[in-house]
Parts: C-alpha cells; sequence; structure tokens
C-alpha cells in the first residue's frame, strides 16, 4: 500500500523519525524505508529492544505509540495516491485479474481510503492486513494467507513491491515478485532476496505491465 499505491512513505519516515527522537530512539527515514512492511507494534518493539534492551514495553504504551505517530503523519500531510496507481489497478482489473493488497496496516478506516483513491478496485475480502496476520512482514504468512486464499497456483501469481522487508516475505512464500523502488533506496538494498524485475517508477511499471498480464 505505502510506496506502492499511496505516495505516502516521505510523510511516514519523517513522523517516525519525529516520534522516536520524543522516547529516546534514534530512527532516520532510511531505517523507516528498511522497516517498511513490518507491523507499527513490530517496528517500535524492534526499535527498543536494539536500543533500549533492558526495557519493558507494554501493550498499552506500543498503542499510545503507535497513536502519537499516526496523528504526526496526519500533521504532515497524509497520504495521497501514487501518481499512475489508478492506471494500473484498472489495466490489471481490465484483464480480468484478482487483485489483492497485502499490508502491515491495520486502519480501520482502510477500505474507505482505498475506495475513495481508487474506486471499484478493493473488496474487503482480498485484503490481508495486520488484522488477519498480526505477525507482518518479512515472514511470509502475509502473502501466503492471500495465495492460499486466491485459489491460483504459485506461478499464477504476482507480488508488486517497494519494500525490502516486503520481497523477503514474498521470495520466502515462493512468489513471483517485482520490485517497484519509489523511495530512495538503492538496488543493494533489495540485492540479497533478488527480485526478479526491479523496475524504477510506476511509469515503468505501466510499460511492464503487458509482460505480467
Amino acid at each position: 500500500m505505502d510506496g506502492v499505491l499511496f505516495n505516502s512513505m516521505p510523510n511516514h519516515a519523517r513522523a517516525w523519525e519525529i516520534v522516536m527522537a520524543r522516547h529516546g530512539l534514534h530512527f532516520t527515514q532510511r531505517d523507516c524505508y528498511l522497516a517498511e512492511g513490518c507491523t507499527s507494534r513490530d517496528v517500535i518493539l524492534n526499535t527498543y529492544k536494539a536500543q533500549q534492551p533492558d526495557r519493558q514495553v507494554s501493550l498499552e504504551e506500543v498503542e499510545a505509540f503507535y497513536k502519537e505517530k499516526g496523528e504526526k503523519f496526519v500533521e504532515l500531510g497524509g497520504a495521497q495516491p501514487m501518481p499512475g496507481a489508478y492506471e494500473v489497478l484498472k489495466a490489471i482489473q481490465a484483464a480480468g485479474k484478482q487483485i489483492w493488497l497485502v499490508t502491515g496496516s491495520a486502519q480501520l478506516t482502510l477500505l474507505d481510503q482505498l475506495n475513495h483513491a481508487f474506486p471499484g478496485i478493493f473488496v474487503r475480502e482480498r485484503m490481508i492486513t495486520a488484522f488477519e496476520c498480526p505477525h507482518g512482514k518479512p515472514r511470509p504468512e502475509p502473502y501466503l494467507k492471500a495465495w492460499e486464499s486466491s485459489g491460483l497456483k504459485k506461478e499464477e501469481c504476482c507480488v508488486i513491491e517497494n519494500a525490502p522487508l516486503g520481497l523477503q516475505a514474498a521470495r520466502a512464500a515462493g512468489l513471483f515478485t517485482v520490485i517497484l523502488n519509489t523511495g530512495p533506496l538503492q538496488y543493494e538494498d533489495f540485492a540479497p532476496w533478488k527480485p526478479d524485475v526491479f523496475l524504477p517508477s510506476m511509469q515503468a511499471l505501466l510499460d511492464y505491465l503487458p509482460k505480467l498480464i
């Protein structure tokens, strides 16, 4: 979702950086891009574990931390649709292919947000979120759940990702993976997990789409 459907990662990265600093944690915008795909719960707990290993963090603290980060994200401007994403989605839909969303998000308003930005594309039954898979990427479970629910063979599926952890999850699930690199990372950040296709922009994806569908 973030970084593919929505041009939201710059504001997510800045929001994480600011709120982490408030809590005495060092977390750069690059760290955010490298951690993208994790659930927010895992981002918070992993950062505490790495930097304050003796600190016991309660579920209530995690929820308050996530709420604070979400408020800062909205304050910074939130999310806008990624230019060209709707054209890609409509082309996939016109080809008669299933469209699934696999995200670490736990936003209760997610479907409304998607329907507003991309009308007629998404249905709740084809969304795998943090509610369905609380232990998200880089674990393969979210993509495996989408694949199993689709009724398709693995070779009939294609994952479009922009994050190294998402790539790791998709590859661990045994799925063909296209990296759409819409952020500041380099190919070297993705190379350990060997993406099948590496594209530099949404326009490049739109041009490549006939080979996928």
